[in-house]
């Protein structure tokens, strides 16, 4: 089965003999694809938290689907920390529409090396225009 994507690929920006592209699909079997936004903030560890905003990877409408995310922590306690991951499937709204809950643990960073845990729901969705 054949499923026709429109998108576009663009290089990493890496220098070197290898690099990588990266593709952002901007239509899937015809229908547009969407994005959401997230936002929360970190357990407290080693006597501190971080704030971590974004938006999520593209993905198809109208199909069950997840989003790949990835966000920078805020600055706090001279180090920042990112989240990357893979959020669980579409959760319908009462109203239409829908979200997707996500949880983790961020890279190891600070003084003392140390993780923190994040989990929430993100927005619902919205239209990818790009």
């Amino acid at each position: 089965m054949e499923i026709p994507i429109t998108g576009f690929v663009m290089h990493s920006g890496d220098s070197g003999s290898e690099h990588s592209h990266r593709l952002f699909i901007s239509s899937w079997d015809g229908r547009p694809v969407h994005v959401h936004p997230f936002k929360g903030y970190t357990t407290v560890d080693d006597g501190h938290n971080h704030h971590y905003a974004g938006v999520t990877e593209p993905a198809p409408s109208g199909v069950p689907h997840v989003h790949n995310y990835y966000a920078e922590t805020s600055f706090n306690d001279q180090h920042t920390h990112l989240i990357r991951g893979t959020t669980g499937p579409a959760i319908p709204l009462s109203g239409g529409g829908h979200y997707h809950h996500f949880e983790g643990y961020t890279t190891i960073n600070g003084r003392i090396p140390h993780a923190h845990r994040y989990s929430g729901n993100t927005g619902d969705e919205k239209e990818y225009r790009h």
